[in-house]
């Protein structure tokens, strides 16, 4: 019931945050009004980048590979820093609303089409993975013990979705994104306390055997043929911010509610210490 109590009080706060953070027409919807601080859009980029699925996924790939994951998120580095100094400035200089006017203004309409339509191909996709990870966890471990209807959490999700963003647009997700940051780190915390906890060791001993175990090794420059070699790793991690990031209306849509290319930029850049 604690756990139940905890969502129902989650939607709450959403739906409050949705109608606090409404606006009236296009630009309002799409962009904000150019009004977020970019405090606030570095904070919430923190738990929008960061899915179900790399929640779940990504501590058990210290099983395999280790720490080197950590190569990547190194590569993050150099990414964000192209996105916030080539791409942005191009986005901001056309006033753009959609990051595919860009491709519009340069390649034509077709082009522009084409750019919008793999993004909600990939996005419809990636979404309905994580949509469903997110409703298979909260069926299986608070629905499930009630005899919720497995498709009843799933609309029930998507009704929540819809009610806090129907009318307030891109300020809501600012706001929202900035919420479940702060919940993430909240949960990720009581966890690791949990952990701890049951372990019957302290921080300190908990820290030192985390550092002896061999997978906390996190850098690899001895074998060039191994996937978890440190350059693959970090170019990877730097295509994968441009790619994923930098072209990506969903992530980058929020930074051009900002009020000014300086603060996209300042929230883009800062978004990448704090995701580290």
């Amino acid at each position: 019931m604690i756990v139940l109590a905890t969502i129902i009080a989650y939607s709450l706060i959403l739906m409050v945050l949705g109608r606090m953070a409404g606006g009236r027409g296009n630009d309002e919807f799409f962009r904000g009004g150019r009004r977020s601080k970019w405090q606030l859009v570095a904070f919430g980029m923190i738990g929008a980048s960061l899915s179900g699925v790399t929640f779940v996924s990504v501590p058990g790939m210290v099983v395999t590979s280790g720490m080197t994951y950590m190569q990547m998120c190194l590569g993050f580095i150099l990414g964000y820093v192209v996105v916030a100094m080539v791409l942005m400035p191009l986005f901001y200089r056309y006033g753009l609303t959609s990051i595919y006017g860009w491709l519009g203004k340069r390649f034509g309409n077709e082009a522009q089409l084409t750019g919008a339509g793999f993004f909600l191909l990939s996005k419809l996709t990636g979404a309905s993975a994580r949509l469903f990870l997110a409703c298979a966890v909260l069926h299986d471990c608070v629905l499930a013990e009630l005899h919720v209807p497995f498709f009843v959490t799933v609309m029930g999700t998507l009704a929540l979705m819809w009610l806090y963003t129907r009318r307030s647009g891109v300020r809501t997700l600012v706001w929202t994104d900035a919420f479940q940051t702060l919940c993430l780190m909240v949960a990720l915390l009581m966890v690791l306390t949990g952990v701890v906890n049951r372990l019957g060791i302290g921080w300190g001993d908990a820290f030192e055997a985390v550092m002896s175990d061999e997978r906390s090794r996190m850098f690899v420059f001895d074998d060039w043929k191994s996937t978890q070699y440190f350059w693959k790793q970090f170019l990877s991690g730097a295509f994968v911010v441009v790619a994923m990031t930098g072209l990506d209306q969903d992530m980058m849509q929020k930074n051009l509610t900002c009020k000014s290319l300086k603060d996209a930029q300042k929230s883009f850049l800062c978004h990448w210490a704090c995701y580290l």
